[in-house]
């Protein structure tokens, strides 16, 4: 079954280590996150680093489940990756890379993804996942603009 791919490119009016610093806080995610997930972190967490793991509670199409999130790199101020080790997805592979540019900082995201269950999971996709992942990261830029610094998808 073949991979999913989102890729989202934002810049932010904000030097990277800050902005680094915002997304390497786990407690950081709700706020990022649309209400209707219910998104919160099971236990205090760690500072994050490579081999970190976090437990969160999610609703999922309004199914309750768990994600299990595992820091597989760590490369402060510059990029990490988060890997799914249980949750929705068959595969979801998260890179976040962050960039200086004009001032400001660049924050790149490339998830590749899977979901479940065959055919049935390629027409959830079709019908249903992949706008509301691409609702989901509008979000995401929306609220960074409130909670981190202004935002633009074109920064000159």
């Amino acid at each position: 079954m073949a991979d999913h791919i989102l890729e989202s490119r934002v810049w932010l009016a904000k030097a990277r280590p800050e902005v680094f610093a915002f997304f390497a806080d786990p407690r950081n995610l709700p706020l990022l996150t649309p209400a209707a997930f219910r998104l919160r972190l099971l236990s205090e967490p760690a500072p994050m680093a490579a081999g970190s793991v976090y437990d969160l509670a999610l609703s999922w199409f309004g199914v309750p489940m768990r994600w299990r999130a595992f820091i597989r790199e760590f490369d402060p101020p510059y990029r990490f990756v988060d890997v799914q080790v249980r949750g929705p997805y068959a595969r979801w592979e998260h890179r976040h890379r962050f960039l200086e540019a004009r001032g400001g900082t660049w924050v790149e995201d490339r998830v590749t993804y899977r979901l479940p269950l065959g055919p049935l999971g390629r027409a959830a996709h079709a019908l249903v996942v992949r706008r509301q992942l691409a609702g989901l990261w509008a979000h995401r830029d929306r609220r960074l603009g409130e909670l981190v610094a202004p935002v633009s998808s074109s920064a000159g």
